[in-house]
C-alpha cells in the first residue's frame, strides 16, 4: 500500500523539487548551518577588508571611524560563528572602537584638571574614577585588537622563536603593526585604570620583538617607537648595544613626518608622559606644530596622523589645563604657556563668547 505523499511527489516535479529544497534547507537549519549566514558572512568580510578597511584609513575625521568601529564590530565579528573568524578587519574594528573610549576617558581626565585648578574636591574625584573605568574599557578593547591581530596572521607573540609572519600586502603590515602598537597600549590604558582590566604585562616584550618584523623607515619609524617605548617601560628588554631610547623615538619622530603619518610622534609623546619628562612633552608639541608647514600627509594613511594628532594635542590639553583652567587656545598649540599675561586674560574672555 502506498502512502499518500509518494503519489503527489510523482505527479508534480516542480513541486517537487520545491518541498525538497525547502526540507532540505530545514534540515540544514535544524542541524545549526545556514548557508545564507554564511555567504553573507564571507561577503562582509571580505567587503570590509577589501573596500572598507582602506577608506576608513583615507578618513580624516576620527571621531566618525571611531563611531564606525563601535557600531560595526558586533555584527562584523558575530559573524564569526558561522564561518571563520574575521580577526583582520575585527582587529581594525576594536581598535576604532578603543579610540572612541579613549577620547571618553581623555575628556574625564581634562574635566579632573579643570575641576582641581578650581578646589572643587567632589568633583575632581568624580572625574578621576569615570576617567578610570573609560580606561578600563579602552584596555579591554586594545588586548581584543592586539588578540585578534596576532591570530589573524597565526603569530604565537608568546613564542620567543616565533617566525615572523608572512604578510602578503602593505594593508596586511599595518594591520599587524597596530595590532602591536594596540597591545602596548593596553598596557597603558590599564596602568592608568588601576589595573581593572587585568591586560598582562608581558605584552610589552611580545610587542618589541615582533615589531622588527615590519620594516621601520617603511613604517614611519612606528616599530622602532614601539621598542624604544618598550625598553623605557622595562628597561631588561633593551638590547645591550641598542641606543638611547629617547634618540630612537626622536630619529622615530622624524621618519613619521617623511612617511606623513606621525603615529611615531604620539609615541614619543606617551613615552615622555610615562616617565613624566615634561621638557621633552614640550618639545614634542613644538615639533609636531612646527612640522605642519609643508607637511604633506599620506593619502591612505590619513587615519593614523589624524590619531597621533589627537594624541599629542590632548597632551598639549592637558598642560594647558592644569596651568590654566581651559585647553590648548587653537593658535596657541605649539607653544606651553601664553605670550603675556595680558593674552591670558583675552582668551579667558574669548572662552565666555
Amino acid at each position: 500500500m502506498q502512502t499518500s505523499i509518494i503519489p503527489r511527489f510523482r505527479m508534480s516535479g516542480s513541486k517537487n523539487r520545491i518541498l525538497l529544497a525547502f526540507g532540505l534547507l530545514a534540515f540544514l537549519s535544524g542541524c545549526g548551518y545556514n548557508p545564507v549566514y554564511q555567504t553573507t558572512g564571507a561577503v562582509m568580510t571580505g567587503y570590509s577588508e577589501s573596500e572598507a578597511t582602506p577608506y576608513v584609513m583615507q578618513m580624516s575625521d576620527a571621531n566618525m571611524a571611531c563611531n564606525l568601529g563601535n557600531s560595526l564590530d558586533p555584527l562584523v565579528y558575530s559573524f564569526g560563528r558561522v564561518t571563520d573568524k574575521p580577526d583582520t578587519t575585527g582587529s581594525l574594528l576594536q581598535l576604532l572602537a578603543a579610540n572612541c573610549s579613549e577620547a571618553q576617558a581623555w575628556e574625564e581626565e581634562l574635566r579632573y584638571l579643570r575641576a582641581n585648578y578650581q578646589d572643587d574636591v567632589p568633583t575632581a574625584k568624580d572625574a578621576r574614577n569615570a576617567e578610570k573605568r573609560w580606561h578600563a574599557l579602552t584596555a579591554e578593547r586594545r588586548l581584543k585588537a592586539f588578540e585578534r591581530a596576532m591570530r589573524a596572521y597565526e603569530y604565537d607573540p608568546s613564542d620567543p622563536e616565533a617566525e615572523c609572519p608572512f604578510l602578503y600586502a602593505d594593508q596586511d603590515e599595518l594591520t599587524y603593526l597596530l595590532g602591536l602598537l594596540t597591545g602596548l597600549q593596553a598596557i597603558i590604558n590599564d596602568t592608568n585604570s588601576g589595573g581593572a582590566a587585568g591586560v598582562p604585562k608581558d605584552i610589552a616584550p611580545q610587542a618589541e620583538r615582533a615589531a622588527q618584523c615590519v620594516d621601520n623607515e617603511k613604517w614611519g619609524g612606528i616599530p622602532d617607537a614601539i621598542r624604544a617605548n618598550v625598553w623605557l617601560l622595562l628597561p631588561d628588554t633593551r638590547p645591550a648595544m641598542a641606543p638611547d631610547p629617547w634618540r630612537v623615538l626622536r630619529h622615530s619622530s622624524e621618519l613619521g613626518v617623511k612617511a606623513g603619518f606621525r603615529a611615531a610622534m604620539a609615541l614619543e609623546v606617551v613615552a615622555a608622559e610615562t616617565k613624566g619628562r615634561d621638557d621633552i612633552i614640550a618639545d614634542v608639541i613644538g615639533r609636531f606644530e612646527a612640522s605642519e608647514a609643508g607637511f604633506d600627509v599620506h593619502e591612505d594613511y590619513r587615519l593614523v596622523d589624524e590619531v597621533g594628532r589627537s594624541v599629542v594635542l590632548h597632551a598639549s590639553d592637558k598642560h594647558w589645563t592644569e596651568e590654566y583652567g581651559y585647553r590648548t587656545p587653537r593658535t596657541y598649540f605649539g607653544q606651553m604657556s601664553p605670550n603675556s599675561a595680558a593674552d591670558a586674560e583675552v582668551m579667558d574672555l574669548d572662552s565666555l563668547l
